[in-house]
């Protein structure tokens, strides 16, 4: 029996980085969480302990860190572009990069109605997300920009409904034509390209067409929503090539207050937390470019 080194990478997980510009009165702040991620001919170091090929997670580490300075981080995307390109140039063994971003959001205190120069507070649950995969060096180069966001906590108390749906002999649940609606939802697209795109101004407009269409668009699946969602943004962005979803059920279950002699006309829940259900899905164009490797080592989509 031969025994032989499957597919592999190695890198420096979530290096907390704080990035805050303060040339002027006024201050800019981005807070990161960076993942780097080297693939390439680094068998020596897994089947003869050599090291030579291998560039240091700590030296991933201290690059990250440094590029936010000397590049900036005018978007998260762009510094991931920067970042994974400097690791391939760097490493001889490296083919390809794959860096992770998570952006945690902070808004300005607002003081007499406007938002203070340097005091900030963050911003709920919503994280933003980017993974850009770098593949190959020189002319030939391939990079791939996924942008998304995490956790976008949204709900519609009525608007929503859930009939007609098989059943089984182990089927319990009940048909509603007015439920309560509520995910947590990961959303990440890919863009086809990014040339001239403000990758901020993007961002912002996608989270917006999300949230709209959620709310606006009467559901009678949570599966109808995420698809209506996908399709708008599609419409909006020419760019983007595709976009997927990954969204647990958050139920409202109406709490049994009829044991009380209190009636309880739809306006008291019990929020369950687990098990629930989990609706993933991509919305993408007929004719969208293949996706090469933007989606590997990306989690939790179908």
């Amino acid at each position: 029996m031969g025994i032989v080194l499957g597919s592999n990478q190695y890198g420096k997980a979530e290096n907390r980085i704080v990035r805050i510009v303060r040339d002027t009165q006024r201050h800019e702040i981005r807070d990161l969480n960076v993942s780097t991620a080297l693939r390439g001919d680094f068998s020596r170091a897994h089947t003869q302990g050599d090291q030579a090929d291998v560039l240091p997670t700590d030296s991933q580490k201290n690059t990250a860190f440094a590029l936010a300075k000397e590049v900036g981080i005018s978007s998260p995307e762009e510094y991931a572009v920067a970042l994974a390109r400097h690791l391939v140039d760097a490493v001889p063994a490296a083919s390809g990069a794959q860096v992770q971003v998570q952006e945690y959001a902070w808004d300005r205190i607002p003081v007499d109605g406007a938002g203070h120069d340097h005091s900030f507070v963050r911003r709920g649950t919503e994280t933003r997300t980017t993974v850009v995969t770098v593949d190959g060096r020189g002319e030939g180069q391939r990079c791939w920009v996924l942008s998304g966001l995490t956790d976008l906590v949204v709900l519609k108390s009525t608007g929503s409904e859930f009939r007609g749906f098989l059943k089984d002999r182990y089927t319990t649940l009940a048909e509603t034509d007015d439920r309560v609606m509520a995910t947590a939802l990961t959303a990440r697209w890919r863009w086809s390209d990014t040339e001239g795109v403000d990758l901020d101004e993007a961002y912002a407009a996608v989270r917006s067409v999300l949230l709209s269409t959620f709310a606006t668009t009467y559901s009678r699946a949570l599966q109808e929503t995420l698809f209506a969602m996908g399709s708008a943004v599609l419409e909006a962005h020419p760019q983007i090539a595709e976009i997927r979803f990954s969204a647990p059920n958050k139920h409202h279950f109406d709490y049994d207050l009829g044991r009380f002699g209190v009636e309880n006309d739809g306006e008291v829940f019990h929020a369950a937390d687990r098990p629930y259900g989990l609706i993933e899905a991509t919305v993408t164009r007929d004719d969208a470019d293949e996706p090469g490797q933007a989606w590997t080592a990306v989690p939790g989509f179908v």
